[in-house]
């Protein structure tokens, strides 16, 4: 397989709709379930007519469509998913993202012609895993998003170029190891293996004491309670150059769960994040020819500058951060060692304190002692560039749908994700008024739309456009027809067809939003 001259956007579907929307904002690729197999059981996901008529539609725009089949298969389910398998192979799409080590034989034998991508849910941690399963077919390895992006770096300089590496970007995070979790199975029955997780990691928690039954008192001192796993949402809009950078193939963004305004919105952000990248690192010009092949700045063993101290940057001297618990990593200067810290190859180690050397991560061989790197390990560097910069419409867009509390996940120890322990709800500022239905040039141009929610004369909105900036627009009073051409005063009926003027030329399906009078705690 020919590396990819461009890094790609993955975007996620639950149905049909998600599918043609996320292609229509630019993904590159999308990834969705069938009615079966997949990780996501609350979507309706998709039939195998879905996917043909999916993979078409994709295929005909350049984009392309892969298949969830990552559940940790029981006894009884295998024959099912080979017999499965053997209808899905035939339906156009073009890679099979799988977990288990079974199932991704299994597609060798009855799918030659698909792709094969380890899902995150095989908790890839290393190169030798990663290296591992290309012996096996894949050509695709899901980091687990545990990993630091250090820890990228170095997977990138020891595995083959042909090899992609997908890395989440945005979206939801879980408080388990790479997704594989038995909490909601547990608690509920619903197996979180299977598709089926209830989320009892963002429940509401407070104490009961056995003699006092019906107190409830909760675990952090305010009156709501305490959540007690409940992790913030990741956004990686502002940081996508230090992912690609660090030998990122394809930026992946969560949510099969989620509405077409949101995977339109979220879509439509990152393609224009890498289009800017690309530009801005050289690889194309500003209106998308080819300068030069993509490829990433990561430092491979054998190129001159492998190993030399003068590649350090932050990232680097951050490295073991995430995984190793390493307790002062906000005093280690950029590029220096301050007094009293030891040298572990190239890498600085801060002396830890008395409660920190009990907290050492397992990874140590130690945990009364600073981590000795072996000899002759150098972690992987990256050429230094320039940071590419997004404009502030762009960088605002993750805060325009539902949203819980953001972080950049693990990928830089010195800020990883935290636990929002005040709510469990998604916080939302703009509400989707209103869908294009067409466009027409009379009268100065009129909209039709199907209506979600209110929209009056002075109301301001804007018309989420793919590839650009949102069109942004002041209800004109007076201006507003039903579906019957009479006058009517305002939008207020939802689900109901209307018109009303838009100089603007507006694509169909173009979500329509505008922000809340109040923010409210509530999911698209």
């Amino acid at each position: 397989m020919q590396r990819r001259n461009k890094p790609e956007v993955l975007a996620p579907a639950g149905n049909l709709r998600g599918l043609k929307t996320a292609v229509d904002y630019g993904a590159d690729a999308v990834y969705c379930g069938g009615k079966a197999f997949g990780m996501r059981s609350a979507p309706k996901n998709l039939s195998l007519e879905d996917f043909e008529e999916g993979a078409r539609y994709a295929h005909e725009r350049g984009a392309r469509v892969y298949v969830t089949f990552n559940v940790l298969p029981r006894n009884n389910e295998v024959e099912a998913m080979r017999e499965y398998l053997g209808k899905l192979k035939d339906t156009g799409v073009d890679a099979l993202i799988v977990s288990d080590i079974g199932v991704m034989l299994m597609a060798k034998q009855v799918a030659p012609n698909l792709e094969l991508h380890v899902s995150t849910q095989a908790g890839v941690t290393n190169y030798q895993a990663a290296n591992a399963f290309y012996e096996l077919g894949a050509r695709r390895v899901v980091l687990a998003r545990e990993m630091d992006l250090q820890a990228v770096r170095d997977i990138r300089a020891r595995i083959p170029d042909d090899l992609d590496i997908e890395c989440f970007v945005h979206g939801a995070m879980c408080m388990a190891f790479s997704g594989r979790c038995l909490f909601s199975n547990y608690l509920t029955g619903r197996d979180g293996n299977h598709g089926e997780c209830a989320q009892p990691c963002r429940w509401k928690y407070s104490i009961v004491e056995e003699k006092r039954p019906g107190q409830y008192f909760p675990i952090e001192q305010t009156a709501e309670g305490a959540y007690l796993f409940n992790s913030q949402d990741m956004n990686m809009l502002a940081h996508i150059d230090d992912l690609l950078d660090s030998g990122a193939t394809s930026l992946k963004i969560e949510g099969r769960s989620k509405s077409a305004y949101y995977i339109a919105a979220m879509t439509n952000a990152y393609k224009t994040a890498v289009n800017e990248y690309m530009v801005q690192r050289g690889f194309e010009d500003a209106d998308g020819n080819v300068l030069k092949p993509f490829r990433d700045r990561v430092i491979r063993p054998g190129d001159p500058e492998y190993g030399k101290p003068d590649t350090e940057d932050a990232i680097m001297s951050n490295a073991d951060g995430a995984f190793a618990g390493k307790p002062d990593i906000d005093a280690i200067p950029v590029g220096g060692v301050p007094s009293g810290n030891v040298s572990s190859g190239n890498i600085a180690i801060g002396e830890p304190d008395n409660l920190s050397y009990h907290a050492r991560s397992t990874r140590r061989k130690s945990n009364t002692a600073a981590e000795i790197l072996p000899e002759g390990w150098h972690h992987a560097g990256v050429r230094p560039a320039p940071h590419v910069t997004l404009p502030d419409w762009l960088l605002d867009e993750p805060d325009k749908v539902a949203h819980r509390d953001y972080s950049t996940g693990f990928y830089y120890p010195e800020h990883k994700v935290q636990q929002s322990t005040d709510r469990s709800a998604y916080f939302r500022a703009w509400l989707v008024v209103g869908e294009v239905l067409s466009w027409s040039p009379e009268d100065g141009g009129r909209v039709t739309i199907m209506s979600r929610n209110k929209i009056e004369a002075g109301q301001e909105v804007e018309f989420v456009l793919p590839g650009a900036a949102p069109f942004a627009y002041t209800v004109p009073a007076g201006g507003f027809r039903d579906a019957d051409g009479h006058w009517v005063e305002a939008i207020n009926n939802p689900a109901h067809v209307f018109s009303m003027p838009c100089p603007q030329e507006v694509p169909v399906n173009a979500a329509i939003r505008s922000r809340t009078k109040k923010p409210t705690l509530k999911a698209e």
